[in-house]
C-alpha cells in the first residue's frame, strides 16, 4: 500500500490539495468548520504521517533535537537522555539518540548524519577530546550545548556540568575522618577533561595531608568491566589498601563484585565511593556512597538552554552544579 498524500485526503474530502495544506498545517484561511473537520477526520482515519522533511524545509525548523551520547549502557548517561528527552517533549520537540561509544569517527558520523536530517541543535556529550565534530556543527550553523565533559576553549559555548574538583575533595576528606589514608583513586580515560579534575581534586587533599602516592592512582575507563579488571590490579598491588574511590559509580560496582568475590567485607575491610548517583546505587547491597550529581537538572537545564538557542537567544553561559556526598553504606 503506498504512503497516503495530501492528494488522498483531498480526493476524499472534495477540496483542493491546498486546502488540505492549509487545514493540516494550521492556518488561517476562510474554511468552513465542518470542511476543516472532515479533513482532519479523513486525515486521521488514513493515518496520514505529514512529511517532515518536507515541513521543515518550508518553516526552516524540524522541532527535533539530536542528542549524541558516549554509552548509552552506562546508567548515568541514560538517565540524563531521559531528562533531555522529558524535557523537550514537554517543550513540543522530538529527539533522536546517538549512541558513539566513545568512538570520535562514529561521533563525527552520528553528528553528519543529524545534520543531514536538519535537526534543530545538538546536546553534545563527548567521548574524547577531540573538537572535529563541534567543528562540523560550527561550519553548518547547528546550535549545541555541551554537557558533562568540557572541552578545551570550553568558555565559547553554552554548556552545563558538575563542579568535579569539588565533589571529590568532599568525598576524600570524609575518608581520611573515617581514618582511612592508603586511598586508592581510580580515574576514567585519562585524556578526558572530566578525568584530569576529578585526579585533581584527589590529588589535592592528599598533598595537603602529606601522604600522596601517585601508585595510588589507576585508570580505569568508566565501565563496570574496566571496574573488575582495575580492582584485580589495585588488589595485587596494594594488600593494605584501606579505601577506593571511583570516578564513577559503575566502575564501583565492578570493583564491589570482584572485592566481595575475594572475601573482602565492604565496608570493614575496604571503603567504597563511587560518583554519579545514578539511581541503582540505591539498590545494590550495601547501598553505595557516591558523589551526586544532580544529573534530571542536568539533562532539563542542557534542553531548556539548547531551545533557548535555537529560539534566537544566542548564549555561551556556563552553567555549574554542586555534587553532594551521599553516605551510604559502603563507606
Amino acid at each position: 500500500m503506498n504512503k497516503v498524500t495530501m492528494k488522498d485526503i483531498a480526493n476524499l474530502a472534495g477540496v483542493s490539495k491546498a486546502t488540505v495544506s492549509m487545514v493540516l498545517n494550521n492556518k488561517n484561511i476562510s474554511v468552513s468548520e465542518s470542511t476543516r473537520n472532515k479533513i482532519l477526520k479523513i486525515a486521521e482515519e488514513l493515518n496520514y504521517i505529514p512529511n517532515g522533511v518536507a515541513r521543515s524545509l518550508s518553516t526552516k525548523k524540524s522541532q527535533t533535537i539530536g542528542i549524541i551520547l558516549p554509552d548509552i549502557i552506562n546508567p548515568f548517561f541514560s538517565e540524563i537522555a531521559r531528562a533531555i528527552e522529558d524535557t523537550a517533549n514537554k517543550l513540543d520537540y522530538n529527539v533522536i539518540f546517538c549512541n558513539t561509544d566513545s568512538n570520535s569517527k562514529k561521533e563525527e558520523k552520528y553528528i553528519k548524519l543529524l545534520i543531514s536530517k536538519l535537526v534543530d541543535g545538538v546536546i553534545f556529550i563527548t567521548g574524547g577530546g577531540e573538537n572535529k565534530s563541534l567543528e562540523i556543527l560550527k561550519s553548518n550553523n547547528v546550535p549545541f550545548v555541551l554537557v558533562d565533559r568540557d572541552i578545551d576553549n570550553k568558555e565559547k559555548y553554552c554548556g552545563v556540568y558538575c563542579l568535579n574538583e569539588e565533589g571529590v575533595k568532599e568525598a576524600v576528606e570524609y575518608l581520611l575522618k573515617k581514618k582511612k589514608k592508603k586511598i586508592v583513586f581510580v580515574t576514567g580515560k585519562k585524556e578526558l577533561r572530566i578525568s584530569k579534575q576529578r585526579v585533581k581534586g584527589y590529588k589535592s587533599i592528599m598533598v595537603k595531608n602529606n601522604i600522596y602516592d601517585e601508585k595510588l592512582i589507576f585508570e580505569g575507563d568508566f565501565t563496570i568491566e574496566g571496574g573488575m579488571k582495575v580492582t584485580e590490579e589495585i588488589i595485587q598491588a596494594n594488600k593494605d589498601v584501606e579505601a577506593i574511590f571511583y570516578s564513577n559509580d559503575i566502575m564501583a560496582f565492578g570493583g564491589i563484585k570482584v572485592l566481595i568475590r575475594k572475601g573482602y567485607r565492604i565496608p570493614e575491610d575496604i571503603s567504597i565511593i563511587g560518583f554519579d548517583n545514578i539511581n541503582i546505587s540505591n539498590f545494590i547491597e550495601p547501598e553505595l556512597t557516591t558523589v551526586a550529581q544532580p544529573i534530571y537538572d542536568m539533562g532539563k537545564q542542557s534542553c531548556e538552554a539548547l531551545i533557548e538557542i535555537i529560539d534566537g537567544k544566542p548564549s555561551n553561559k556556563q552553567i555549574y552544579f554542586k555534587p553532594k556526598l551521599m553516605i551510604r553504606g559502603t563507606a
